[in-house]
């Protein structure tokens, strides 16, 4: 992990991606409507994606080892379905303005 942490530019990439995921939520639930959070929800399942691209250039530099990036895509798979659930959610309930 410790040449990880020294490839900045790697280090920073998944570390925007990462708190863009929550970012993203945070501006959808303060958008005026379903559709418009259902959007800033998509971006958030997108930089998730990225947080997962990034960690497979990880395992390829063996920055991590194969445990911690299966651990951590999982986590990533995770959030990706509690977004993909949330989305199904919003498009179900009444429709805010």
């Amino acid at each position: 992990m410790e040449r990880f942490a020294r490839d900045f530019g790697l280090r920073d990439q998944v570390q925007r991606a990462a708190v863009s995921i929550m970012a993203n939520i945070a501006e959808g639930f303060d958008s005026q409507g379903n559709k418009s959070f259902i959007q800033f929800l998509g971006y958030a399942l997108r930089s998730a994606t990225e947080v997962q691209s990034h960690l497979y250039v990880a395992l390829d530099q063996r920055y991590v080892s194969r445990e911690v990036f299966d651990d951590l895509y999982q986590q990533a798979v995770k959030v990706k379905s509690i977004i993909h659930g949330f989305m199904r959610y919003l498009r179900n309930v009444e429709r805010r303005t």
